[in-house]
């Protein structure tokens, strides 16, 4: 039986990576560039032959009807060749016939191949700099590709690493996967990641949003809407950009730009990947690597103020040391309104940064602009300081319009308990829902980890109940904005569930008879505690006797 597209790309990438660990670079601190830029070079190779070979163009056909697409596409003449890329859309990469996998295979006989495949990577990435690249907060570009063997230390073995390389990619093919989109590249790209997002949140935006908590969080902020169009969504701590996915996703990838800002250079890395695997070329000129806090590159047309945007999301890092820079961020009041961490005399890691970004977040929005971002839950029953200061003016303003509380352990190495604040800029909302999901998830382990993970029917449980603001018995209330203030301007769903008493109808001869037995047990402890009471005086009593003797 053969393997589906699915089996057959987890294999692909299972592959890469032991052949990296064959080369002395398993678990090595670049495997992450390797493995990322070897799959986005096979997925644009076939996405490029694919795309040729649907191009409206009568040299197409050549192309489509041959047995080998890539020798045909080599033997049109220049004139043609250049007429058939112009017919094919900005979100796909002008490829040469020298680019093409096929050609590195035929070449792998040569003795300088490290040499040759390297700068078959470069230059394609430099052909295609104009769209295909990302930048940095100073413009500086990024380029699509890089040189790769140089990885490999010894060098008299990177001709051999990048030849086993290149044997990985030929014997497969993603053309199958092409009309699959986003929930295939999704659970694809997690796998391809899985290795590489093990921080923990201790640093920016290094730790993998769960899709389960992605998901919720575009299909709470977007909901069903189908007449939504050029929407401009953005995450100021966009790490390898799960959240932005969903969002594009439940929005529509041809209805939304997506702005991205994140410290990482590895997440940009890993974040450009995403964006091309769903589709979402035309956002790679604002996927920006800089601290956010910072310098925010995203601003309005002055220049100076914020951009604002239909859709904003974040999951940021919840604490760490941001003392080398905690006087830049607290030199921009009008921002941070709420205030800047102080920095602690001992253990500045434990700095709350999120305050920082729940702000920025909050900023970020347009007048009828919705928000969620994931914080601790600690947070939201906070009683003092910056994090009271902004529970009381989302509450005040009627900004917040719901939380959820998550289960414990659902991010892989953080035991941290999260929630999710949904903002409407709009303050539309008369009531807030509040959720407590703290219960669900199945449990499982991964290596050492203990962890929870959300299923299907639970996520559907977690958004029809807050779609339809539903109270549920010990899962969610609806409650009112005075309600909230009365609370100390709690967000927590349990300090609003009502106690129940049970009442159960008996007759006298029953309540007699339970009296009775009560009454009857009641003796017995009795009855035991002072046996136990009489063998513990004893004990005593025989311990200063002997105590005596020995005198």
């Amino acid at each position: 039986m053969t393997m589906d597209i699915k089996e057959q790309t987890i294999r692909l990438i299972d592959e890469l990576k032991a052949t990296c660990a064959n080369y002395g670079m398993g678990n090595d601190g670049n495997e992450y560039k390797i493995i990322t830029q070897v799959f986005l070079y096979k997925f644009l190779n076939d996405k490029f032959g694919y795309e040729l070979k649907n191009a409206r163009s009568e040299i197409a056909k050549k192309i489509k009807e041959a047995d080998k697409w890539e020798i045909a596409y080599a033997e049109l003449n220049d004139n043609e060749r250049m007429l058939l890329q112009s017919s094919l859309s900005a979100d796909v990469p002008i490829l040469e016939p020298y680019h093409l996998i096929s050609n590195l295979w035929n070449q792998q006989s040569k003795g300088d191949f490290d040499t040759i495949f390297d700068n078959t990577m470069t230059d394609i990435a430099e052909k295609n700099a104009d769209i295909f690249s990302t930048q940095t907060t100073d413009n500086t570009k990024i380029p699509l590709f890089e040189t790769l063997t140089n990885f490999v230390t010894d060098t008299a073995h990177r001709a051999d690493f990048a030849r086993a390389l290149v044997d990985k990619l030929v014997n497969f093919s993603f053309e199958a996967a092409f009309e699959k989109h986003y929930d295939f590249f999704a659970s694809i790209f997690e796998y391809l990641i899985k290795d590489y997002n093990t921080a923990g949140g201790g640093k920016y935006a290094e730790y993998y949003t769960p899709h389960a908590i992605a998901t919720i969080m575009a299909r709470l902020l977007v909901g069903d809407d189908s007449d939504l169009h050029s929407q401009e969504c953005y995450d100021p701590s966009a790490g390898t950009g799960t959240l932005l996915m969903a969002l594009s996703h439940q929005i529509g990838e041809e209805r939304c730009t997506i702005f991205s800002q994140d410290i990482s250079q590895r997440s940009n890395k890993m974040l450009k990947l995403n964006l091309l695997l769903n589709g979402l070329v035309s956002s790679l000129d604002y996927a920006i690597q800089g601290d956010t806090l910072v310098a925010p590159y995203h601003k309005s047309d002055d220049g100076q103020s914020l951009r604002q945007f239909d859709f904003v999301v974040s999951n940021p890092p919840f604490k760490m040391d941001f003392s080398g820079t905690r006087e830049k961020i607290a030199a921009q009041p009008a921002r941070f309104w709420a205030g800047v961490p102080n920095i602690p005399a001992k253990k500045k890691e434990s700095m709350a940064i999120y305050t920082c970004f729940i702000q920025h977040v909050i900023n970020s929005l347009k007048e009828k602009g919705k928000g969620a971002i994931v914080i601790p839950t600690g947070f939201i029953t906070a009683k003092s300081g910056i994090e009271k200061k902004i529970l009381q003016r989302i509450v005040d303003a009627h900004w917040v319009y719901g939380c959820v509380s998550m289960p414990s352990n659902v991010f892989a190495n953080t035991g941290t308990n999260v929630s999710v604040l949904f903002f409407d800029k709009s303050a539309s909302a008369e009531k807030v829902v509040l959720i407590d999901a703290s219960k669900l998830g199945e449990e499982y382990k991964e290596g050492n980890n203990q962890k929870k993970r959300l299923r299907d029917f639970e996520i559907e449980q977690i958004v029809t109940t807050f779609r339809e603001c539903k109270p549920v018995d010990d899962f969610s209330v609806s409650v009112s904005y005075d309600d909230i203030k009365e609370k100390g301007y709690s967000l927590s769903a349990g300090q609003y569930f009502d106690i129940k008493i049970e009442y159960v109808d008996i007759t006298e001869e029953e309540f007699n008879q339970r009296l009775a037995d009560y009454q009857k047990k009641l003796s017995g402890q009795f009855a035991e505690s002072h046996r136990l009471e009489e063998e513990i005086m004893t004990q005593i009593r025989s311990l200063k006797f002997n105590k005596q003797l020995s005198e």
